[in-house]
């Protein structure tokens, strides 16, 4: 049996549901892209401030090593992304490749995951089991993504991490 790669945009569309409709024609576009195997999209964009706690830091450059980047522990303003958005053979899942090009640094590259949930929830995966619940709303015709939480994976169980343990 063969799976359907997933899109993005099917799966937002699904959780938006009726305020889909509210979004501005080129973001509905942007998202009707389905990436195939073997054949990602690209997209460069710029990302007007990044920010951390002191614990983000500390967070972000203790967990490098098994997360790749993905807590970055610096702060920076408008600055290049560059994000590839591909599938895998056989694979539920989104993936997205991210590349930051800080100011005066090298550039930070990390790859997370994105799928539905049983419950019908947005999961992005960063690595090492770690992952955050994303809600979606439209505001102003844009596509907006807010963090209910962060988890760990373990053994199949989701466990929620208290703020004091998050990036903030």
């Amino acid at each position: 049996m063969q799976i359907i790669n997933p899109s993005e945009g099917e799966l937002f569309r699904k959780i938006l549901g009726d305020e889909w409709q509210n979004l501005h024609t080129d973001i509905q576009a942007r998202f009707a892209k389905n990436p195939g195997v073997g054949a990602p999209l690209y997209y460069t964009g710029f990302l007007s401030e990044l920010s951390c706690s002191r614990l983000g830091k500390f967070l972000g450059l203790i967990t490098m090593p098994f997360i790749q980047g993905a807590l970055i522990p610096y702060r920076d303003k408008n600055f290049p992304v560059d994000i590839q958005v591909y599938s895998k053979p056989n694979c539920l899942f989104i993936f997205k490749q991210r590349t930051y090009r800080l100011n005066n640094r090298k550039p930070i590259q990390f790859t997370s995951y994105m799928r539905e949930s049983e419950k019908g929830e947005v999961l992005e995966y960063v690595g090492a089991g770690l992952g955050m619940k994303l809600v979606l709303h439209v505001h102003e015709g844009n596509l907006h993504f807010t963090s209910d939480g962060y988890f760990w994976d373990v053994l199949g169980f989701r466990i929620p991490l208290p703020g004091i343990l998050t990036p903030g």
